[in-house]
């Protein structure tokens, strides 16, 4: 696989009760829109690594490897002049080897898939026994996968503070540079970082984008924000060469910017991924996983949310029915909480955020609200690291897939219903950031795997998707909010996302990446 490809997206409506969190209104809503347009595509950004090619008496070979999934690679053979059919040993640098027929006449390949992530060198030897001669030539490659590795959480940067960059606020459309790799414990080389970042202080409307240092700052934004608001979004973003990630602030005023890390990537065996329909595992007004009742103003409550063996886990985390302004924290149960913030709410405010914490031994995490008045706290779980999977993520060039104010060709997104976004290649998660704007009314966005294929959407055989308990994020009238989802797209590699809301609302959905298990 060079590219993962985004194939085919449609609409299906589907009614239902209203779920706990529902602004109930007593009306029946239809979908109205056409079939997706023209697919984008999604660039892996795989590399390709060369041993280049010998000239003169000798047989010319030469070695291509390509990046083909998190673990695999595709070698090219070639030889440059022609010859008989010649065998060519093919040692891949793990302790296995190969024998493969390579001709001056056409190229070879050879498919050959990693345990272990990590750097190897590939060798080729290539006899011509008529002759008496004999050429080898290596290629060093890295694989593309990264896995994770737990850490913090910790505060990195605070620009009212000084923390991590110079101290101030960040200017309107201008950026901060942050130092990610060898900063503290986390280590050179890591490819991508999890962060909670904040934009808080804000004199006016605007986004946050953050990005690898060096690469060209792209369209898609990680959080929205309004005057005087404070708000969170995990980000799981790629890091630069030389160590950094730019958070850029694409409004017209300052704002201060905070960034969490509980995470990085590396291209080394760690912690791999294993995606799940969202599961509700605490709601404390139903008392679902802890005690029924609002949780006391800096008051918490430890949940078992893992099996024994698990490092960190990917949740939705919402606070709703807050007495008054404040945050939620996540960490580690049995730790000191730390200085760090997962939500951020105002009074009454319904709000959610992902948040990738790490977890105790026993699969525990502590969710402390440090507000000084009671607040509901909802969490749900959305996948699972562990040192016994093999889901490395796979950064790619942002790329915005669903905007349905663009056209009709993805929209409107139906009351009540969802949208289906169908992807070409199955993948254990789709890290997306979804974004709903132009809200006329209250509601939430559910984001589920689909159990139809593109062939039952395609001939009117698709039966209806159990409508989600799960919410991604929570809006209002007027507003416009942004959360990060890792999706289970499950075995047909489709993703709904429901609005399930009365009133309507535009979608917009960001890739930033995806788990590979190959």
């Amino acid at each position: 696989m060079s590219a993962a490809a985004i194939v085919a997206a449609s609409i299906g409506f589907i009614p239902g009760t209203a779920q706990a969190a529902d602004p109930v209104k007593p009306a029946a809503q239809s979908a109205g829109a056409p079939a997706a347009g023209p697919a984008k595509g999604l660039a892996a950004g795989f590399e390709t690594f060369t041993s280049g090619a010998t000239a003169g008496p000798q047989l010319g070979l030469s070695l291509s490897a390509r990046m083909s999934t998190a673990h695999s690679f595709e070698l090219t053979v070639r030889l440059a002049r022609s010859a008989p059919p010649l065998d060519t040993t093919i040692d891949w640098g793990d302790g296995t080897t190969e024998t493969v027929t390579a001709a001056g006449a056409w190229e070879t390949r050879a498919n050959h898939t990693y345990k272990e992530l990590g750097e190897y060198t590939i060798k080729a030897t290539v006899v011509d026994p008529a002759l008496g001669t004999q050429e080898t030539k290596e290629v060093r490659v890295t694989t593309a996968g990264s896995e994770f590795t737990p850490y913090g959480p910790t505060r990195l940067l605070d620009t009212r503070s000084g923390t991590g960059a110079v101290k101030g606020k960040v200017k309107g459309y201008s950026s901060t540079r942050l130092k990610v790799a060898g900063n503290g414990g986390i280590p050179t080389g890591v490819t991508a970082v999890a962060l909670n970042v904040t934009a808080t202080n804000t004199t006016s409307g605007g986004h946050v984008s953050v990005f690898a240092s060096g690469d060209t700052r792209p369209t898609a934004s990680n959080i929205n924000f309004e005057a005087g608001q404070s708000v969170p979004n995990l980000v799981i973003a790629q890091v630069g060469a030389d160590g950094y990630v730019e958070l850029y602030n694409g409004g017209w005023e300052p704002v201060d910017l905070l960034a969490d890390v509980t995470g990085y990537f590396g291209r080394q065996e760690a912690s791999g991924y294993v995606a799940q329909a969202p599961t509700r595992v605490v709601d404390t007004r139903s008392g679902t996983g802890t005690r029924l009742g609002a949780v006391a103003g800096q008051g918490s409550f430890t949940v078992k949310v893992a099996q024994p063996g698990a490092t960190a886990v990917a949740l939705n985390v919402t606070a709703t029915n807050p007495q008054e302004a404040g945050h939620l924290t996540v960490h580690p149960a049995g730790a000191a909480a730390p200085t760090t913030s997962n939500v951020n709410f105002t009074a009454g405010q319904t709000v959610a955020n992902s948040v990738i914490v790490p977890v105790n031994k026993d699969g525990e995490i502590t969710v402390r609200n440090g507000a000084w008045a009671p607040s509901d706290v909802i969490v749900d779980l959305v996948g699972t690291y562990s040192t016994a999977s093999n889901g490395a993520y796979v950064p790619v060039a942002p790329v915005r897939q669903i905007d349905t104010r663009e056209s009709w060709s993805k929209g409107p997104w139906p009351t009540r219903g969802y949208l289906w976004q169908a992807f070409s290649v199955e993948q254990e998660a789709w890290v997306l950031n979804t974004t709903v704007t132009n809200t006329r009314g209250a509601g939430f966005l559910s984001v589920a795997p689909d159990h139809n294929s593109t062939g039952d959407y395609a001939n009117g055989t698709a039966g209806s998707p159990a409508r989600p308990q799960s919410s991604t994020l929570n809006w209002t009238a007027g507003k416009t909010v942004a959360n990060l989802v890792q999706a289970d797209a499950d075995a047909n590699s489709i993703v709904d996302f429901w609005n399930q809301g009365w009133d309507r609302a535009d979608l917009i959905v960001d890739i930033f990446g995806y788990y590979d298990n190959e």
